[in-house]
């Protein structure tokens, strides 16, 4: 290629997002991240930038197919064309499946989803051009491989994601385009601190790593899938968990 690889991260500002774009702009790409919070987006920049990259910020929802659209826009015309789009952007709602409000359902579904189907279609054109489109989904290992009480509509959504990347991989392909997602585990993001070092020692105790994932551990799998290197894999998933969906029973960590 005769520019530098660019990257389009939703939900970039935070996160595992933040964590892709971190990865992204180490290895010298050019990355734009997605949000819709523009104070989190701004300091997100900042911290990549401190580090003596250049990322791009624009906030937009990625539930509204017109927002998707003017970022495919911008992402066009400050880099030349777009050859990786990271899917996300995601949200995870507390609700019991017996009182879960249809809000609930409803948005989870639109920014996981939606905004999932939006940011691709926005991005086709860009990516038909690059020599070498990549796209990868941000699934979770709840729904596709585990459950969590209180997030059957979370991973109701994940799940959704890997039914519509098969499919979706072969309409891609004849576009040289390959479609991929990573499946994390437990990761300590900001919302994790947020719950206390107690809950995340309880937690580790049970993944075989003893530890939480860093949201750029997350970013190297996403990094890989986006490579030259994988110009043969589509259609697939990799889990990014410290084996946290390996044991057969607590009793595996009885010593």
């Amino acid at each position: 290629m005769d520019r530098p690889r660019s990257v389009l991260i939703s939900g970039g500002t935070r996160g595992i997002g933040k964590g892709i774009a971190h990865v992204f702009c180490q290895a010298g790409a050019r990355v734009a991240v997605v949000g819709r919070d523009g104070e989190a987006g701004e300091a997100c920049v900042a911290e990549l930038g401190a580090t003596g990259a250049a990322p791009q910020f624009i906030q937009a929802d990625v539930s509204e197919r017109p927002a998707m659209e003017r970022v495919a826009r911008s992402v066009g015309e400050s880099f030349g064309g777009l050859d990786v789009l990271c899917c996300n952007a995601g949200m995870f709602p507390q609700a019991n499946l017996e009182t879960m409000p249809e809000a609930d359902w409803d948005s989870i579904f639109a920014i996981n989803l939606k905004g999932m189907l939006f940011s691709i279609q926005a991005c086709l054109p860009l990516l038909k051009q690059s020599q070498a489109g990549r796209i990868v989904l941000t699934s979770s290992i709840t729904g596709p491989i585990t459950g969590f009480p209180g997030w059957s509509h979370y991973g109701a959504s994940k799940a959704a994601m890997l039914g519509f990347m098969r499919s979706a991989a072969m309409e891609l392909a004849p576009f040289g385009i390959t479609i991929n997602a990573v499946l994390p585990g437990s990761i300590k993001t900001e919302a994790v601190a947020e719950l206390g070092e107690a809950f995340e020692q309880v937690t580790a105790r049970v993944i075989p790593l003893q530890r939480f994932g860093t949201p750029e551990e997350v970013g190297h799998a996403v990094a890989f899938f986006a490579s030259l290197q994988a110009s043969y894999i589509t259609g697939q998933t990799l889990v990014v968990d410290g084996g946290q969906v390996l044991p057969e029973s607590p009793l595996c960590f009885e010593s």
